[in-house]
């Protein structure tokens, strides 16, 4: 994998000169470079990617389209951003550059956020997002703290839903596939007036899968799910040029997803209902000249996770059988104002959410988290906007309380900064550096926690300071015509990190006790070949990386577990051939430390393989008329090369599976 990636930049170090000459000659024929899309997550307001100072990746709706993946989960799999822990069924915690979002419970548990449309969702389980009616997904690679609060150490993943625009459009689509597979979606989008609206349903279903290699034909049971259904709707108005006021809501809920046990246990029938829905109010607005603009946002929503556990799956009888379940519910509000001149942008602002979270699993509790923050972000541009510098400032308060049993009550605060600095050499080369700190408060459990546990209570520690973490990195940008390129240096130091600890009475507390640094390289190509020929559909092969040249643990001064030395994303796009696209990727997943829980207590530490995992999309326009609409043919094969893999330990992945639907639209 080493060699391949070297090969990449070598290439592309030897091809670039000669298409910086080719590109610079198609020039006159209105082409525009890539740095100049606008994004909106990196400083929460519209800005040219160009002016960002931090590492940021967009992944566009027709890339959306082009992949094979039904959820958020497997789409960021599939675009290589790191190493992301997925189980079968529905639970893929997503990772960033070591660090990883939490899946069960309250996202603030982790290092790295989801965002739906600029607010939480109290979620880190990245499955439960899906890919219909998504306009884009921004991620910053990186500390985050200073726009979004706590826990944003690893980065932010926000998800920005589809916003309706010109002629109203319907579509229908319908697959069937290996293991039973089905799915039917239905959308809507377009703009009347003054009214715009966007919206789809997707239910699905799929029964147990098959595993591949060594195991193959073996059937691997509860890795089905009954039913998945998946609502999104955004509408609004603009009563007025430049303001606007607008709903959206999106609905998760899954029935009886498969709740696995590891392979070499593989008997049992423990099951899942998941479900997380969000709704918002929000209203945009600016200035008719544009020198002011402000966002206001209040949402609110629920996190619900159930699990059942037959008798059978406990023969020591500790467990009753009983479900367990996990709700959060979430509010807030965002209110923020910029003022935006030639060399200036400052924007300032006030955030407030709340969570209460019921967990009746095996300690039942009650607990309540209460955040306002208040934030300044500005940004300077000098010499002709060549020059540009950033930076950020934001007080968190947060408060916790123990509501359930003999818990208690605690607060306490942080001060995220940010510096950052670009240079544009060209208008179609960037180099960069960036300075980000960021935390994660410690949870309620781990400030006031006072309940049983199996072997002794758990007893809260007030003492606690937030986790912290400081980042330091640089890097490229190259973006002209068809030619993308982004390299990226960083460098993070991690301490403070939360850890329980036995006290000599028999309870368990938490204490600040761990330190980590990890250090490596990103890197994003791609190309599209048809420029190169003036050929009137696209042929773009592209690459993407994260290595790893540095993740240890500074106590123990090993490498950390669970967390993979590369991640790589590579394959070629084919876009509208006379109506046919296709699309190849092919996932790469490095070697990884881990705990052998199968070889008995204490877990001994071996080395996970690395594995590739290649996915096929091929679509067909077959119908193509302007009166009655386009029909399409649609064909997926996942594991292309039908290989055994696993993400986790013991929970291996399914075989190669062959899909095929048929898509409508008007």
């Amino acid at each position: 994998m080493k060699k391949l990636v070297c090969c990449v930049i070598v290439v592309t170090a030897l091809m670039l000169p000669g298409v910086v000459q080719a590109q610079e000659d198609s020039k006159d024929e209105g082409s525009i470079s890539m740095l100049e899309e606008t994004v909106v997550t990196a400083g929460r307001v519209e800005e040219k990617k160009k002016e960002i100072t931090s590492n940021i990746t967009v992944i566009d709706e027709e890339e959306i389209k082009m992949s094979s993946a039904t959820d958020l989960g497997d789409l960021l799999i599939q675009k290589g951003i790191g190493h992301s822990h997925k189980y079968p069924g529905g639970l893929t915690p997503i990772g960033i550059r070591g660090f990883r979002s939490e899946a069960h419970g309250i996202d603030l548990e982790g290092y790295v956020i989801i965002l739906l449309d600029g607010h939480r969702i109290a979620t880190g389980n990245a499955s439960k997002i899906m890919t219909k009616n998504i306009e884009r997904v921004e991620i910053i690679r990186g500390p985050a703290s200073v726009q979004y609060g706590s826990a944003a150490m690893g980065g932010i993943v926000n998800v920005i839903t589809k916003q309706g625009k010109g002629k109203p459009t319907v579509f229908a689509e319908g697959m069937l596939g290996s293991f039973d597979y089905t799915e039917k979606s239905a959308g809507f989008s377009g703009k009347i007036n003054m009214f715009d609206f966007s919206g789809s349903f997707t239910r699905s279903s799929m029964d147990d899968y098959n595993t591949a290699g060594n195991i193959e034909g073996d059937l691997y049971y509860n890795t089905g799910y009954h039913k998945e259904d998946n609502y999104s709707l955004n509408i609004g108005t603009e009563f007025f040029p430049g303001n606007r006021i607008g709903v959206i809501y999106t609905n998760y809920d899954a029935d009886r997803i498969g709740n696995p046990d590891a392979l070499y246990q593989n008997d049992l029938d423990d099951y899942q209902n998941a479900s997380n829905r969000s709704l918002d109010f929000n209203y945009d607005g600016r200035t008719s000249e544009g020198l002011f603009s402000w966002k206001a946002k209040y949402y609110e929503g629920k996190n619900k996770d159930k699990w059942f556990d037959p008798m059978a799956s406990n023969p020591d009888g500790w467990d009753d059988g009983l479900p367990r379940k996990v709700t959060t519910d979430h509010k807030g509000a965002q209110a923020q104002v910029s003022l935006n001149q030639e060399y200036l942008l400052v924007t300032t602002g006030f955030d407030w959410m709340n969570y209460k979270t019921k967990d009746d699993t095996y300690s039942p509790k009650s607990t309540e988290y209460d955040n306002p923050a208040y934030f300044l972000l500005a940004k300077t541009r000098l010499l002709d906007k060549k020059v540009i510098f950033s930076g950020g400032l934001r007080y968190d308060e947060y408060e916790v309380e123990m509501k359930k049993g003999e818990g208690g009550k605690e607060s306490d605060n942080n001060l995220s900064p940010h510096f950052g600095a670009a240079y544009l050499l060209t208008e179609y080369l960037k180099i960069r550096a960036n300075y980000g700190e960021a935390f994660r408060m410690p949870s309620a459990d781990e400030l006031a926690a006072n309940y049983p546990g199996w072997f002794g209570n758990y007893i809260g520690n007030p003492d606690l300071d937030p986790e912290q973490s400081k980042t330091y990195e640089g890097g490229l940008d190259f973006s002209l015509v068809s030619l993308n390129l982004s390299l990226t240096y960083f460098s993070t130091d991690f301490k403070d990190k939360i850890q329980t600890k036995s006290l000599p009475s028999g309870d368990t507390t938490w204490e600040n006790v761990g330190k980590a640094e990890m250090s490596g390289f990103e890197g994003e190509l791609s190309y599209d070949i048809g420029s190169l020929f003036d050929w009137d559909f696209q042929l773009k092969p592209y690459a993407g990386f994260v290595h790893l040249t540095k993740y240890k643990d500074k106590e123990t001064d090993e490498d950390l577990k669970y967390t993979s030395d590369w991640n790589v994303s590579y394959g070629i796009t084919l876009s509208d051939y006379n109506g046919l696209s296709a699309n190849l990727n092919i996932a790469y997943i490095g070697k990884q430390d881990i705990d052998d829980w199968s070889a008995g207590y204490p877990a001994p530490v071996i080395e996970k393989r690395s594995f590739n995992v290649a996915n096929l999309t091929i679509s067909k326009k077959i119908v193509d008329t302007e009166n009655f609409g386009d029909l399409t043919l649609k064909a997926e094969i996942e594991n292309l090369f039908d290989k055994d893999y696993e993400y986790v330990k013991d929970y291996p992945m399914p075989e190669r599976g062959f899909f095929l639907g048929l898509r409508y639209d008007y």
